[in-house]
C-alpha cells in the first residue's frame, strides 16, 4: 500500500496519463447556464453575466489540467443552452472520474447584494444545509416548480441504489471539502463553506460531483473581480489543484482494486513421467508376448484457472 501512494501522486505528471487509457484521469467541467434569458443565469454590474463568467473560468481550468495530462471535456463550449439532463449525460458517457459544475451566486434583495460575498461549495443530499441553500438549489434546478430529485420506487430500490452509488457520494463531500479549500487558499476571498442541496444537475451523475459557487456577481467588490481575467485564472489554478489533489485519491484506489484483484499465477503441474517404451517385437517362432497394460495414471486433467 505504502507504494502505490506516491505512484498515484505522480501519475499526473507522466506522459502516460494524458489519453482514455484505463489509466487516465477524465475530468468533465460543467460551465453554468448558457444561452439567452432567462437561462443566462445571475448578472452583475457593467453587463456581467453568470453564464459568460462561468464558461471563462472552466475553460482555463481546462487547460491547465490538460497540460497535466488529464482528459477533460466541457459540457458547453460555448454560449448555448444546454439541459441538466445533458449535462448529466455528457459526464455519464465520457467516464468521467469527477464532474465540477461551476457558477457565480446572487443576492435579489439591495442591501443583501451590498453585504453578501464569498465562495461556498455544495454537493448532493436531498437535505439542504439550510434555507438558503434550499432556495439556491431551487433557482439552480430552475425554480420552485422544477422537477424534484427522483424518488426511489421501492425500499429495495432504494438499497441497490444506495449501494451503487454510496462511495460516489461519500467521494462528492471529498471533493467539495477540496475546491472550496482550494478556492480559498488560492483567492482569498470569503468562505461560506462546504454546503449540501438536492441539486438535479448533481443528482444524475454516476461519479463524485460537485457545485463550486466562485463568487457573487451581485456584490459591488467581487462582481468585478469576477470580472477580470487575472482573477478567474487564479480561480481556474485553485480548480485545478483541487482536482489534481482529489485524483491522487481516485488514482489510489483504482490502483490498489487493480492490485487485489488481479489473480496470482498458477505454479506449472510437473508433467508425469511418460510409461516406458514397448519391447522389440520377439522373432517370428518365439511365443507371442501380450503388450503391457495402459498406465492410466499417466493421464492427468488440466487444473482450471480464475479469471
Amino acid at each position: 500500500m505504502k507504494h502505490l501512494i506516491p505512484l498515484a501522486c505522480c501519475l499526473l505528471a507522466l506522459p502516460a496519463f494524458a489519453g482514455t487509457d484505463a489509466g487516465a484521469l477524465v475530468v468533465v467541467l460543467d460551465p453554468g447556464h448558457g444561452g439567452k434569458f432567462p437561462h443566462d443565469g445571475a448578472r452583475g454590474r457593467h453587463g456581467l453575466v453568470e453564464k459568460n463568467i462561468s464558461l471563462a473560468v472552466a475553460q482555463k481550468t481546462k487547460a491547465l489540467l490538460e497540460l497535466a495530462g488529464a482528459t477533460v471535456v466541457l459540457t458547453r463550449e460555448n454560449d448555448e443552452d444546454v439541459s441538466l439532463a445533458e449535462r448529466d449525460r455528457i459526464a455519464n458517457e465520457a467516464g468521467a472520474d469527477l464532474f465540477l459544475s461551476i457558477h457565480c451566486n446572487s443576492m435579489e434583495l439591495g442591501e443583501d447584494r451590498k453585504v453578501t460575498q464569498g465562495v461556498e461549495t455544495y454537493f448532493l443530499s436531498p437535505d439542504p444545509t439550510d434555507a438558503e441553500a434550499r432556495m439556491l438549489a431551487e433557482l439552480e434546478n430552475g425554480g420552485p416548480d422544477a422537477v424534484p430529485l427522483p424518488r426511489s420506487a421501492s425500499a429495495v430500490e432504494g438499497i441497490l441504489n444506495d449501494l451503487a452509488l454510496g462511495q460516489a457520494r461519500n467521494d462528492s463531500a471529498v471533493l467539495a471539502r477540496l475546491v472550496q479549500n482550494h478556492v480559498i487558499r488560492g483567492t482569498w476571498a470569503t468562505s461560506r463553506g462546504v454546503r449540501q442541496a438536492p441539486f438535479l444537475v448533481l443528482s444524475g451523475t454516476r461519479m463524485p460531483s460537485a457545485l463550486v459557487e466562485i463568487g457573487f456577481i451581485s456584490h459591488p467588490q467581487e462582481s468585478r473581480q469576477l470580472g477580470r481575467e487575472k482573477y478567474q485564472a487564479r480561480i481556474a489554478q485553485a480548480l485545478s489543484e483541487a482536482v489534481r489533489d482529489f485524483a491522487g485519491k481516485v488514482l489510489e484506489r483504482r490502483l490498489f482494486a487493480k492490485a487485489t484483484t488481479t489473480p496470482a499465477l498458477a505454479a506449472p503441474v510437473p508433467a508425469e513421467p511418460s510409461a516406458p517404451a514397448p519391447a522389440p517385437a520377439e522373432p517370428a517362432a518365439a511365443a507371442v508376448v501380450e503388450a503391457p497394460p495402459v498406465n492410466t495414471a499417466a493421464v492427468v486433467a488440466s487444473p482450471g484457472g480464475t479469471r
